[in-house]
């Protein structure tokens, strides 16, 4: 896909992953970019710098999923590329058990890492269907292909967001829509900062939202399904998969070699 002249929309775009993906789909080129957060203002803001539209949006709301959608389809005519960014951690936290989170916790993971994946695609689906062609990028986390120690709520959610980005591409495939996933390791954003400098997630190095956005447009332009910033993390899934039991041994070493983040 190129992403000159295409109608993109980027949740979670007032920051981080999302911002430098908004800014990045602008320099390519794009014919409108469409920043929608939590944040209003933030979104705005970006919005703003690149001559864009803004919503302030809860993924975790359906209806404001879908009142998005239908608004710029309005206004543009289309959605060509939508990126369903928005993410949240929190860690385990005491007492570091995988059930310690609680079920709020769970809950939310759920609803902004798997659910709003899925209100995206119920949306934008049928206008994209009708015209033959569409494309999905879905955030997920390298913990979607592996595991991310002390978060046991985040790493459950972030496989369910590779699951259903799987789904996706299987079924439509057919239908002329295109699906990346992103599972990056540690970026340099204010999720990762609020809990740890990096942690265990950080131990191949922190990259910067841009070096994401520049692998994204990448990955895109190859239309590629799994996007990796971090081109260790297919060795080391391709290590999970060979021989399961000595990389979960693998993951007990390197979570007793970090201390537990402090929130």
């Amino acid at each position: 896909m190129d992403i000159k002249g295409s109608v993109v929309v980027v949740t979670g775009g007032g920051s981080g992953i999302g911002k430098a993906l908004c800014e990045r789909f602008h320099a390519e080129g794009a014919e409108a970019i469409v920043v929608a957060d939590l944040n209003r203002e933030a979104a705005q803001s970006v919005a703003d710098s690149l001559s864009g539209v803004a919503f302030g949006v809860d993924v975790r709301d359906e209806s404001q999923i879908a009142k998005m959608v239908e608004d710029v389809i309005e206004q543009f005519g289309r959605i060509d590329l939508f990126c369903s960014n928005a993410g949240i951690i929190a860690g385990d936290g005491p007492q570091w058990w995988a059930t310690s989170a609680p079920n709020s916790v769970w809950q939310a993971m759920w609803d902004i890492h798997v659910m709003s994946h899925v209100y995206a695609a119920r949306a934008c689906l049928p206008s994209m269907i009708e015209r033959g062609q569409g494309y999905f990028l879905n955030t997920a986390s390298a913990a979607g292909l592996l595991s991310q120690i002390g978060d046991a709520a985040y790493s459950t959610t972030k496989h369910a967001a590779v699951g259903f980005a799987e789904s996706l591409a299987i079924t439509h495939g057919d239908d002329g829509i295109k699906v990346s996933v992103l599972c990056p390791q540690a970026v340099d954003t204010p999720m990762i900062q609020s809990v740890e400098a990096g942690g265990v997630a950080g131990v191949d190095g922190v990259a910067t939202p841009q070096h994401v956005a520049d692998c994204v447009v990448a990955g895109i332009k190859e239309e590629r399904f799994l996007i990796l910033p971090h081109p260790q993390v297919d060795q080391y899934r391709g290590a999970k998969t060979a021989n399961y039991d000595r990389w979960i041994g693998g993951m007990r070493k390197l979570r007793r070699a970090y201390p537990k983040p402090e929130l």
